[in-house]
């Protein structure tokens, strides 16, 4: 792939352009098969790969220069804006929204937030895309509501020149500090979600839900967690940070019992119970609350755990309630898939849970031109002579 803002110096946030996408997938493959070098009974299966442009489905821009002429993009080293309209990160669907939007700004004069002068008024435009209906959700996030009528009362002249959109919403970031958005959110367009659809089941995002950046890998990883629970087939299933219930959602079909959701975000939490419902998958249940304070308060383990953790991985407390729970050999608890954004915190985790022994991985390449990656594991209870079953477990 070819940028000329890498080129030209002016953007540097894909740091690994420069090296064969071919080069990169197996430097990241080396690096996660390193970093799990301890755990020998682990057999590697074939990098996922990703299309090496338009793969993002979503746009966090900085809104720079003036209302009359906005910039969208970054901020350089100086503090100055860099239009990156053009970026090949991006699909043409989502590219064709940065123009409507600008013309927006300007017809509306809001006015770009200054850090240095602590002025203005925009601050991010957010925009996601979805490939299943060619729409999208913009998200503006303003240092106050002073312009939120206006904004409002624009959108039917937003709608005829941008008529992908399909959700617009305000966030509300009063705070001088490099923190992306606040705790106010509204939704200022009669439709609260935007629909992706992986693998043929829909997701409902509602404008602070979590939804990974690369929507055809992420179907690929969603689809390989789904084939590994059919081939175990427990009886119950937990997907802890379960988000809009990616995992739990494919899973449910393939578990004989209950499946249950837990995420901290009560939005995220909603679009999967819509979700649930609309594919009459009664068995799962959905709950709004941390891990931590999940599993502090249940008494009945499942036969699998999913976890997908953030960067920072399961924490202390948790690895330790997983370990101890897999190593009582009289509790249900066999079996963890575990999906890593870091390889670091997975070696970690995985080294804090010497109950379970680490057999497959997989890693998915959710962030080309970068040296991030997605890493899926299989983790099995610690037992004597046995592998996979072919059946159900006991």
């Amino acid at each position: 792939m070819q940028c000329a803002y890498f080129n030209a110096a002016v953007c540097r946030s894909c740091v690994w352009l420069p090296v064969p996408y071919a080069t990169q997938l197996a430097q990241k493959a080396q690096s996660a098969a390193t970093q799990l070098a301890a755990f020998t009974a682990l057999v590697w299966l074939p990098p996922v790969p990703s299309a090496e442009q338009g793969f993002r489905n979503k746009a966090k821009m900085v809104v720079s220069g003036s209302s009359r002429a906005p910039k969208l993009g970054i901020l350089d080293a100086r503090g100055q804006g860099v239009d990156l309209t053009q970026c090949g990160l991006y699909p043409k669907a989502l590219s064709a929204a940065f123009e409507p939007i600008k013309r927006m700004i300007t017809r509306l004069a809001l006015t770009p937030y200054e850090i240095a002068a602590r002025r203005g008024e925009l601050k991010y435009v957010l925009i996601t895309h979805s490939a299943a209906d060619n729409s999208l959700m913009v998200r503006l996030v303003l240092r106050s509501t002073a312009r939120v009528s206006a904004i409002q009362a624009d959108w039917l002249n937003l709608v005829a020149d941008l008529p992908q959109i399909a959700v617009l919403s305000v966030n509300i970031q009063p705070v001088h500090q490099a923190i992306l958005e606040g705790e106010t959110e509204l939704i200022l367009s009669p439709r609260e979600t935007l629909t992706m659809v992986l693998n043929g089941l829909p997701f409902y995002l509602r404008p602070r839900s979590f939804f990974q950046t690369n929507t055809a890998v992420a179907a690929q990883l969603y689809a390989t967690a789904r084939d590994w629970v059919a081939e175990l087939a427990p009886r119950d299933l937990w997907d802890l940070f379960c988000g809009v219930g990616g995992f739990a959602l494919h899973c449910a079909p393939y578990v004989s019992g209950e499946v249950t959701g837990i995420e901290v975000s009560a939005e995220a939490i909603a679009s999967a119970q819509q979700s649930a419902a609309e594919l009459g998958l009664t068995q799962a249940r959905f709950r709004a609350l941390t891990a931590d304070d999940f599993v502090a308060t249940v008494a009945k383990l499942p036969a699998l755990v999913v976890v997908n953790p953030p960067r920072r991985g399961l924490g202390t407390e948790l690895c330790r309630f997983l370990h101890d729970a897999a190593a009582d050999q009289s509790r249900p608890l066999r079996w963890m898939i575990y999906s890593s954004c870091n390889p670091e915190s997975l070696a970690r985790d995985l080294a804090a849970m010497p109950s379970f022994t680490p057999i497959r991985a997989q890693l998915f390449d959710l962030f080309p031109h970068t040296a991030h990656s997605e890493v899926l594991v299989l983790l099995e209870r610690k037992r004597t002579g046995k592998g996979i079953p072919q059946g159900r477990p006991d």
